[in-house]
């Protein structure tokens, strides 16, 4: 971290100034003043990662949400909103919000503007988290500076919240001026909480048919789709060590048994999972579930199992009859929809990019996104990106730097990219950004259906 930071005043008049002079034309998409009612960012110091010569402010917004923003010495005039990825359960800290500039900060590199906010609470709420999102965006208007582009990106669960947020926050809702002239969602989980989640619950039964340790025998039993019963707790560690006696994931795979590779074989052949994501996996059927059950839908769970037919271990017909079953709730099955399930109603531009063996989001997913945005009548504004990787977190240098560009070539003039072109203009960026294209061009993602079973949802 730098330890000589800005004072307010010469950040603000910094910002205000390379705004002055990367505006003033018709491109912006809020012309008048905003009253968001905040109080204005502070000067920061900015993660030593991010450019030696780009001024950090950072705050708290009435919500409780801390943000940090980031402004490069040549601003092109753009502003990045960042919707992060997770989410954490625990309270916001402002060390998330630099985590996500120190991940992010090509956007910094390339001249734009960046701003992320940590959300005002840990769980998992994305009607909120976008809300956070509008709120920082109305903060670097009235006391930073008024962008020419606002481009709306959402990592990973941010995926989610960006694009709730984009079809939430339109011109309707911002005195006839769009608040995003585009939206950027990488890796994203974009087939809503009530669809994308449904294989955390069919790890949590087949893993309990397989080890019977979470809950052990001796432990009171519960109904796993709740993740864990209202005010119980259990640590990480506590369930990676249940898991590592059952599994032997702390092992090589030289090391473990074979009854342990066994079960590893199946979890991986039925949940269609690799054994390096089935902890993490576990860890969020486990206790974000229990946020969702407990917090989010009444006590309720919206997740079940009912219809499913398992396949791909050695014994198909022991497997589905001795599995645990759980019908969802219809109710928490709503109220999970209507905060988490995107309708496709995005009236802008639309880029999104993934790798096509991510294991965390599924590049199925990406379908069930395509035929949202067809259903709302707005396919038009969606194109759609795949890459040859096998990461979650973070691709590619180039991969960003390419979608950026080609989303604001876009959005300004009007030019529509396709996976060919965006194949094709990416090697050009190597020379700078370094190795990284690994562009699928032709690649189409099969239906989610074929990832995770279908099953009964009433």
């Amino acid at each position: 971290m730098r330890t000589t930071p800005l004072s307010l005043g010469a950040a603000v008049a910094a910002v205000m100034l390379l705004g002055a002079c990367g505006g003033g034309d018709d491109n912006h998409n809020d012309t008048g003043p905003v009253a968001s009612g905040e109080k204005a960012p502070t000067s920061a110091a900015c993660p030593s990662v991010v450019p030696a010569t780009a001024k950090c402010l950072s705050g708290q917004d009435s919500a409780g949400a801390y943000y940090l923003i980031a402004m490069p010495e040549k601003w092109n005039g753009d502003l990045v909103m960042h919707a992060h990825g997770g989410p954490s359960l625990d309270a916001p800290t402002p060390a998330r919000a630099v985590e996500d500039l120190e991940r992010w900060t090509i956007m910094v590199r390339q001249g734009y503007a960046w701003a992320g906010s940590t959300f005002r609470q840990g769980g998992v709420e994305v009607r909120a988290a976008a809300e956070d999102t509008e709120r920082l965006r109305k903060i670097f208007i009235e006391h930073v500076a008024k962008p020419k582009l606002t481009i709306l990106h959402g990592q990973s669960w941010g995926g989610g919240v960006a694009a709730k947020a984009a079809e939430t926050y339109t011109a309707a809702t911002n005195n006839g001026k769009a608040p995003y002239d585009g939206v950027l969602l990488t890796s994203g989980v974009i087939a809503g909480g009530s669809y994308s989640y449904d294989f955390r619950l069919d790890l949590r039964v087949v893993y309990q048919y397989l080890c019977n340790n979470h809950p052990r025998p001796t432990e009171a039993a519960y109904p796993l789709n709740l993740g864990l019963p209202a005010g119980v707790t259990m640590t990480s560690a506590d369930l990676t060590g249940r898991v590592n006696e059952c599994l032997g994931l702390n092992k090589t795979a030289a090391q473990r048994t074979p009854e342990e590779t066994r079960k590893i074989r199946t979890i991986e052949n039925v949940i269609k999972i690799p054994a390096s994501s089935i902890q993490s996996h576990l860890n969020w059927g486990t206790f974000h579930f229990q946020d969702i059950s407990s917090k989010r839908t009444g006590g309720a769970s919206p997740f079940g199992n009912i219809g499913v037919r398992y396949s791909g271990s050695d014994d198909d017909a022991a497997l589905n009859a001795g599995v645990l079953r759980y019908a969802a709730n219809p109710a928490a099955v709503a109220r999970f929809a209507a905060d988490t399930d995107p309708n496709g109603k995005i009236p802008v531009p639309v880029l999104t990019m993934r790798g096509t063996q991510d294991p965390t989001a599924f590049v199925e997913m990406a379908n069930f996104f395509g035929r949202t945005m067809t259903q709302a009548g707005t396919a038009d504004h969606l194109v759609q990106t795949f890459t040859n990787d096998s990461a979650h977190s973070y691709l590619s240098d180039p991969a960003y730097v390419t979608i950026m560009s080609s989303l604001t070539k876009w959005v300004t003039q009007g030019t529509k990219p396709t996976p060919a072109s965006i194949a094709a203009a990416c090697p050009a960026f190597e020379a700078e950004y370094g190795a990284g294209c690994r562009f699928l061009p032709d690649y189409v993602p099969a239906a989610l259906e074929t990832r995770i079973p279908p099953r009964q949802r009433n």
